[in-house]
């Protein structure tokens, strides 16, 4: 019989299928990256998945990431995004945690009933915790490195992050996973060289921030506000759900 998953099983077969309806993924990081990426699990058939992210729709967001209309601005990220989510699979089972992930409250999620991890934070602290944790728990993870600044979504690889170059924020956990004894970490990221933002007082969000007024992470209170388009940070959102679905099915 025919379902919204016909075409897909056509491709990969109802035993991949199958794994992939049983199988949770969680997703850390709703934004122009992170977005993308949980759009592709669920239309792919994925059962379960977790959503983490404490942020809201802003204006700015407009531009890149897959949940952001008019009409959600100023709403949770990971409230909008579960409501994506089920209507596209009703039948999808979602865990929304509205939080920022980070050592502070990492104690309280258990990383170990998961299949896979995808890391699309944009916080170093927060991303090694997250790595460091998802290797205590034997659980596979994927981390996108920067997608802000650049404008070639052709130049993205999926490699290992001590392979990669010109990419500012993986040289920095290139370094301190030296610290922690971590050896390999898959990542998606971009040979492209980052451009530096033009400067324009009348479109600089750290000096005309429009965040919700309740955000706790506004623009003024961000060291660097990059900026970004429709079609980089999207391209590294799919790369990631599809790397991920090529490995769950693998390992069946």
């Amino acid at each position: 019989m025919l379902d919204q998953f016909s075409r897909t099983r056509m491709l990969f077969g109802t035993p991949a299928m199958e794994r992939l309806s049983n199988s949770s993924v969680a997703v850390f990081g709703i934004g122009g990256v992170g977005g993308h990426t949980v759009e592709a699990l669920v239309r792919s058939g994925l059962g379960r998945i977790a959503i983490f992210d404490d942020d809201k729709v802003c204006l700015t967001n407009l531009n890149r990431q897959i949940i952001a209309t008019r009409e959600t601005v100023g709403r949770n990220k990971v409230e909008v995004m579960a409501e994506r989510i089920k209507s596209i699979n009703p039948d999808a089972k979602v865990e929304a945690h509205q939080v920022f992930y980070g050592p502070d409250i990492a104690d309280q999620f258990d990383l170990g009933k998961y299949d896979y991890i995808v890391d699309a934070i944009d916080t170093v602290t927060a991303k090694l915790e997250l790595v460091k944790r998802a290797n205590a728990a034997g659980v596979p993870i994927i981390s996108s490195m920067g997608a802000a600044n650049k404008m070639d979504p052709t130049a993205f690889e999926v490699t290992d992050i001590y392979k990669t170059q010109n990419d500012a924020l993986a040289r920095v956990m290139r370094r301190e996973l030296r610290k922690l004894g971590i050896k390999e970490l898959k990542v998606v990221y971009s040979k492209e060289k980052a451009r530096k933002p033009i400067e324009d007082t009348a479109s600089d969000c750290k000096g005309n921030c429009i965040c919700p007024p309740d955000v706790a992470r506004t623009c003024t209170s961000r060291r660097q506000i990059p900026a970004s388009n429709a079609f980089v940070p999207g391209t590294a959102g799919l790369i990631l759900a599809s790397v991920i679905i090529q490995d769950l099915i693998k390992a069946m």
